[in-house]
């Protein structure tokens, strides 16, 4: 014996069936899914459906985030954007940090990133330990910085061949020549960093002194550095 369900009911029981899934797919399978893992983010245990998950100890390549609430935004997908809101809880202001990752067919980005995240010595020997984004959206398509905007400080420890640095550099967001460039200078003026990061997940990194003494110079040579007519120019590349 047969039993045959109309049509409209066996669409019904489908579409349920797919919500249901969806609705209780881990937010592991969902980073996976969604390709994240393979861009860089990461974490040391994630729990939680794709809607409703959290990430312990995230970060992105080297640069870490913390722990964070993420979740699946569904109005998004209905443009063919996957969009996964993220927020860190903070007992301070300063720790606080929200924004987006988002994932396209053709490329990613993130969107409205505000907070702090922690370098710990993510660019090799440059003595960043943390930024500061202010509204800060990039968005890359085909490996190629297609827009990017919003504020950027970074945090100096330590010093140069001796010289003391300053506490922080700023800049704002931009593309150039395809990558994300975040152009950071002092409040003098005299040292800049210019950090390059590319859509493969690498980095170039210039800093810049100006009017460093030139009794000096010899120092700065054995630190790598190289005499330019703008100043005492050090390159360091690598991947975050």
């Amino acid at each position: 014996m047969r039993f045959r369900l109309p049509i409209g009911r066996t669409l019904f029981f489908l579409v349920a069936f797919l919500v249901a899934l969806l609705a209780l797919l881990p937010m592991r399978l969902g980073i996976e899914w969604l390709g994240l893992s393979t861009r860089g983010l990461a974490a040391r245990e994630v729990a939680g459906s794709v809607w409703f998950g959290s990430l312990k100890e995230a970060q992105y390549g080297s640069v870490g985030i913390g722990d964070i609430h993420a979740g699946l935004r569904g109005l998004p997908l209905l443009v063919g954007r996957a969009r996964v809101a993220m927020e860190r809880d903070a007992g301070t202001a300063a720790d606080a940090f929200d924004g987006a990752a988002t994932v396209t067919r053709r490329g990613f980005g993130f969107d409205d990133v505000d907070g702090r995240l922690q370098l710990a010595g993510a660019l090799g020997p440059l003595p960043l330990t943390q930024v500061d984004l202010g509204d800060v959206s990039v968005h890359f398509a085909d490996g190629q910085c297609q827009r990017a905007s919003g504020s950027v400080r970074a945090a100096v420890a330590g010093d140069i061949v001796g010289i003391a640095l300053p506490g922080g550099l700023t800049g704002a967001a931009r593309c150039d020549a395809g990558a994300l460039l975040l152009p950071l200078v002092s409040q003098s003026g005299t040292e800049t960093l210019n950090l390059k990061l590319f859509g493969d997940g690498r980095y170039e990194a210039q800093i810049l002194m100006r009017g460093a003494d030139p009794t000096l110079a010899s120092r700065f040579t054995a630190a790598g550095f190289a005499v330019t007519p703008a100043g005492y120019a050090l390159t360091v590349g690598g991947e975050l």
